[in-house]
């Protein structure tokens, strides 16, 4: 691997791993979505500053910013962290979006703040959702401070650098249909979820496009790289065709997983609604085999019990196996985390969930 430091693949395994094994969410102080919350609140909160500063100009003793404060919030989704945010001088600065004694993020705020930054928006629609975000009537002009804030540290979070090193990254789109001038259009969000050499689990990018497609992926993948990403060990995705190309073009050395609950839903296509148990039932040997070679056997016996019937259905895992197999190469306990795209699949859910949300009534669709 390309690092400066070799990549203590052992040391992942016995220390890093141990929250995953447990199940950890994706939420808690160490969840994805702590640190964009944080970040952004703090943003608003001095956007509400600038504005009140602003207004002391005119008085007779302007007002002017002394030192920080921190203290210790709580939501019910990302858990606890530290928010901090500046001081005035007077003492007369009262923070709107999170009240000076407020210990607890109510769920709603922290929904519409995912649902910002899983959204690509226009400064026009972040001002009407920093106001509805307030839930007050507020200026023309401190939204305008607000939003000035806001999209600084958007841009700052989405071109963060990365660690060079990351054992295990998933990648998987979102699909969803907005209702826009009028009419109805489509937008895919492409999300990247990295588990780093400490086990944290890092949303380490968030990309828009019309679509879904290989292609774009490739530019995602690019820009990973030119954020500082060196080396990736493996990545798990789904199975649109030209991924794992894409993925080899920017990184040659990564591995890929195919997820397997997409296999056998991809699998069960071609099969009719009385044959699907059955087939179920003798797929499962195969991606629950010991190891890759008892694997392939099982997946031999499935070819010859189902072969000539559902042909489709056995030869999309006899073209695939190379990157269906790779988690064989790993203990049971690594398997259980790499096998699926389960991990990206429940921070979807909860983007799903705060887009709900909103008054736009919106669709989403897992790929």
């Amino acid at each position: 691997m390309k690092n400066k430091e070799p990549f203590d693949f052992e040391r992942f395994k016995n220390e890093a791993m141990e929250g995953l094994y447990q199940g950890k969410k994706m939420g808690g102080t160490d969840g994805v979505f702590a640190p964009m919350l944080k970040h952004l609140l703090e943003s608003m909160l001095e956007g509400e500053l600038d504005n009140h500063l602003q207004e002391s100009k005119a008085t007779d003793d302007p007002n002017r910013r002394n030192g920080r404060t921190k203290k210790n919030v709580r939501s019910l989704q990302s858990g606890e962290f530290e928010l901090e945010s500046t001081r005035d001088r007077n003492g007369t600065f009262e923070p709107k979006i999170v009240a000076k004694r407020q210990l607890i993020i109510t769920e709603e705020l922290e929904d519409n703040v995912i649902a910002m930054y899983a959204r690509g928006m226009s400064t026009r629609n972040i001002s009407d959702y920093v106001k509805e975000m307030y839930a007050m009537d507020i200026s023309a002009t401190e939204i305008s401070n607000i939003t000035d804030r806001i999209i600084p540290a958007m841009n700052e979070w989405r071109n963060r650098p990365l660690e060079a090193v990351y054992p295990f990254v998933f990648l998987d789109c979102m699909h969803y249909k907005v209702r826009e001038s009028g009419g109805v259009e489509s937008r895919a969000v492409y999300n990247i979820l990295g588990v780093n050499r400490d086990g944290r689990k890092d949303l380490i990018g968030v990309y828009l496009s019309e679509n879904e497609g290989a292609k774009f992926w490739l530019s995602v993948l690019t820009d990973l790289k030119q954020r500082g990403v060196d080396d990736i060990l493996v990545a798990c995705i789904d199975g649109l065709k030209g991924f794992p190309e894409a993925i080899a073009s920017v990184f040659p050395k990564t591995q890929v997983q195919l997820c397997i609950v997409h296999q056998i839903r991809t699998s069960l296509r071609y099969v009719p609604e009385k044959d699907k148990k059955a087939v179920v039932a003798d797929l499962k040997p195969v991606y629950k085999a010991v190891n890759q070679e008892q694997g392939y056997e099982k997946l031999l016996e499935f070819e010859d019990k189902w072969g000539k019937k559902y042909p489709l259905s056995v030869k999309s895992w006899l073209d695939n196996w190379t990157n269906l197999s790779t988690y064989f190469e790993y203990s049971a306990e690594i398997r259980k985390v790499i096998y699926t795209t389960n991990a990206i699949e429940g921070m979807h859910r909860q983007i799903r969930k705060s887009r709900k949300q909103r008054a736009l009534s919106l669709q989403i669709n897992h790929c």
